[in-house]
């Protein structure tokens, strides 16, 4: 490329980028320009070694796919959650509000208007659940593995490979790939500090290759104090992999992960409580005068009057999660011949997990000398589950013919315990011997899920055909689990069983090559959502409600078609979307109190959602060491139905008018870009994102306007310097303008209207934050 050329390209990327920062609606965002992760689905976690290969922008796949790699992370502070990376794809829009993304209460990812719960997660083919904050399926890819570990993923944006291992994948799947061990001996350390007593050590020991064994030890540790108030977020993580290679391109392996966290957390905002007491508002901690008094107010009149506290709700004393977790797995991927290959994963996750909140509701010590108004109110968690994924693929003349199941057998329980307090002492541990017990439930889900699927060329190779099915059933057993009940009037939740299954969900794709770098696809697909065990389910209720609406629930499903044309040449890649999207079935969780008060829920089927949008992703290869990666994206999500909330005093049914209405915290427009120079020992990058203007009610009367951020990072590679095989320097920026905005919706939940703006369920987005790190390679 000509000197000449790479100026006139840098002139131009300059312009578009000035236009970009300065708001054009028609800046955009995403794919980075490296590639990526494998695209298949059981298990296949030596593909990872293939990365360079694979387009990012998901050159010859049937489905809507992007791709990043570990490279993709350096414009973010280390330590990040993978999910953060993914805000800068089409389609993508995530929130969370800590600079890390890792503040699970606030993280929330959502896809084409699917909110997390209905998505699918998998790390090398282990199943993630829906990674929500009430823990009943699965964890927190934060939690799963340690950021500098990753190695890849796969995001699909609508419809996911036939493979993965998720009941919940109605609106597409995240494929996260652990980091393969270094081929050369080593050990990596690397060191950061930055805003509000940031500090993370990372540690990793590589053996490098002997005979085709080889395998890495790795640690983290992590302490961030809250930007806001007073507390911490802290986190201990452990990552060791081990595989051994042999044969004809054959290997097997193993991988153990572990993390303790402990958060806490910020106060839930509303519209009139951050006008009346401002972003900055949270909890009263270490206040634990003010705290009482408002308490003894509320307990003795009912009102609370208290300078700017004019609710019990607008500040607590305190709030905190605990999170512990371990995921173990042994894997192989075996070539049976020169046509066949088997590839299976064994695995067994452990987690346990308390989340605190100090109620005002709840007195402790009531009627003796030592009582306060006061006590800590936990829900508390308990997963013990295991499972295997296998998938056998037969290659016969132009067919490459796969076949494969997943089952899991999945055991969870969840608690609603008070224990009393006499002062402000530490909670940063698991609470035992409750004083009080609202209820206590066990949940046992079985899953079972087969797939088949064809893959075929014609027309010389140019015709790429994807056609299959999948067959799933989950079962979900409640119970209450024997024991008194000391708290409350409504008793223990219901005991039932409700199974989602299908035995024929299709998918059929077909990729196109026109020449000229051009291709068309298209694809369509069928998925269903099993039955969320847990706090959040149709079963957590009252046993009379669900005799009530429980053989009437049928489980969420969804139709999906999209099609796009891509482009790959020297210059750039682009590719360009269009989807179509029905939902039906949605089952909604109608809350009847406060957050805090922990009320048994309502659960009805609402009706359908149509989303009809457009994805487009160009990234620009200026230069050698010059990318510019931009999408845009657009979605409309409209409910189709009213529906019916209860009945009035007269009996007349009271329709919630939503028909029409803008799916809740679902954005229309979402836009991002992203330069990356990297002259030299140089790494330079500038991000943009824009997230237009979501509703947290039904009925679209209360929503948070829209908003730009801006990120930056530099770093510099020394190379060797004395005894240290390389050394690097490394300074990352999060919200350069220190925008204020509200990052998290939803955090207690959507309501059906909120005129009035006291709804508290906004969390504020993190102010400007910056993190320096030095690593350095023996």
């Amino acid at each position: 490329m000509s000197n000449r050329l790479i100026s006139h390209r840098r002139a131009v990327l300059a312009l578009a980028l000035f236009a970009a920062l300065q708001g054009s609606a028609l800046a955009t965002d995403t794919p980075s320009a490296t590639d990526a992760a494998p695209a298949d689905a059981a298990a296949d976690v030596s593909k990872v070694k293939q990365l360079q290969a694979v387009s990012v922008i998901g050159q010859g796949e049937s489905r809507q796919v992007q791709r990043i790699t570990s490279e993709d992370v350096k414009v973010l502070p280390p330590g990040s959650s993978p999910l953060k990376v993914l805000e800068g794809k089409p389609g993508v829009h995530f929130e969370s509000a800590d600079p890390f993304g890792n503040y699970e209460w606030s993280t929330r990812i959502s896809l084409r208007g699917f909110n997390q719960n209905r998505l699918g997660f998998t790390l090398d083919g282990i199943p993630l659940g829906d990674m929500s904050y009430g823990n009943q399926n699965g964890l927190h890819i934060s939690r799963a593995l340690i950021a500098e570990n990753l190695g890849g993923a796969e995001l699909a944006e609508g419809i996911g490979s036939l493979g993965t291992a998720s009941t919940s994948d109605l609106g597409g799947t995240v494929q996260f790939y652990s980091a393969d061990p270094t081929p050369d001996y080593g050990v990596t350390v690397a060191q950061s500090i930055g805003t509000d007593s940031a500090r993370r050590t990372y540690a990793r020991l590589d053996t490098g290759d002997h005979h085709g064994f080889a395998m890495y030890l790795s640690g983290a540790y992590a302490t961030v104090d809250k930007w806001k108030g007073q507390g911490d977020q802290t986190q201990r993580q452990f990552n060791g992999k081990a595989v051994y290679d042999f044969g004809d391109d054959s290997r097997v392996g193993a991988l153990l992960t572990t993390s303790s966290r402990h958060e806490n957390d910020y106060q839930d905002l509303s519209l009139a409580l951050e006008k009346r007491n401002g972003w900055n508002w949270d909890n009263f901690r270490p206040d634990w005068n003010r705290a009482v008094a408002v308490a003894t107010q509320y307990q003795t009149t009912g009102t609370v009057n208290d300078g700017n506290v004019q609710s019990v709700d607008d500040a607590y004393y305190d709030a905190s999660g605990l999170r512990d977790d371990t995921v173990a797995s042994v894997f192989g991927d075996f070539a049976l011949s020169d046509t066949v290959r088997l590839k299976a994963t064994g695995y067994y996750h452990n987690d346990r997990g308390q989340g605190h909140w100090w109620t005002p509701y709840v007195p402790s010590y009531p009627g003796t000398p030592q009582q306060t108004p006061i006590s800590i109110r936990t829900t508390e968690y308990g997963i013990d589950r295991g499972g295997l994924t296998a998938a056998l693929s037969w290659d016969i003349g132009i067919h490459h013919v796969e076949a494969g199941f997943w089952y899991e057998d999945s055991n969870h329980n969840v608690q609603r315990n008070y224990y009393y307090v006499s002062g402000p002492v530490s909670d940063n541990y698991f609470l035992e011997d409750p004083n009080l017990r609202q209820f206590y439930q066990h949940y046992e889900t079985t899953t079972r899920q087969f797939y088949v699927q064809d893959s075929f060329k014609l027309l010389d190779d140019r015709l790429s055909v994807d056609v299959g099915f999948k067959s799933p059933h989950s079962k979900v057993t409640a119970r209450a689990v024997p024991g008194t009940l000391t708290y409350g009037t409504a008793g223990a939740y219901a005991a039932g069983t409700l199974t989602a299954k299908k035995t024929f969900l299709p998918q059929i794709g077909a990729s196109y090559q026109l020449g000229g770098g051009f291709e068309v696809f298209g694809s369509y697909a069928k998925n269903i959502a099993a039955y969320q065990a847990g706090i959040t389910g149709p079963l957590a209720t009252t046993q009379v409600a669900f005799d009530t609406f429980g053989k009437q629930l049928k489980p969420e499903q969804s139709r999906t078609i999209e099609g796009g044309l891509r482009q790959v040449s020297d210059f750039y890649q682009a590719s360009l979307a269009l989807y179509d999207v029905k939902f039906d079935n949605r089952l909604l969780v109608i809350s009847q109190c406060a957050g805090i008060v922990g009320c048994a829920s309502g659960y009805a089927n609402v009706g359908s959602v149509s989303s009809r949008g457009a994805e487009l992703a160009v990234n620009f290869k200026l230069a050698d060491d010059l990318h510019w990666s931009n999408s845009l994206s657009y979605n409309r999500s409209r409910y189709d139905n009213d529906y019916v909330s209860g009945f009035d005093a007269q009996n007349n049914p009271i329709v919630v008018p939503t028909k029409g209405k803008t799916v809740v915290d679902s954005p229309k427009q979402l836009i991002a870009s992203e330069l990356v120079w990297t002259p030299g020992p140089w790494d330079l990058r500038l991000s943009a994102h824009y997230t237009g203007k979501r509703y947290y009610t039904y009925i679209n009367d209360a929503g948070v306007p829209s908003y730009w951020l801006f990120n930056a990072a530099v770093g510099h590679d020394f190379g060797k310097l004395g005894f240290a095989q390389d050394i690097k320097l490394a300074l990352n920026v999060t919200n350069l303008a220190n925008k204020r905005y509200f990052g998290t919706i939803g955090s207690n939940g959507f309501v059906v209207s909120d005129a009035g703006g006291t709804f508290q369920t906004l969390l504020a987005g993190a102010p400007r934050a910056s993190m320096l790190t030095a690593t350095v390679r023996f």
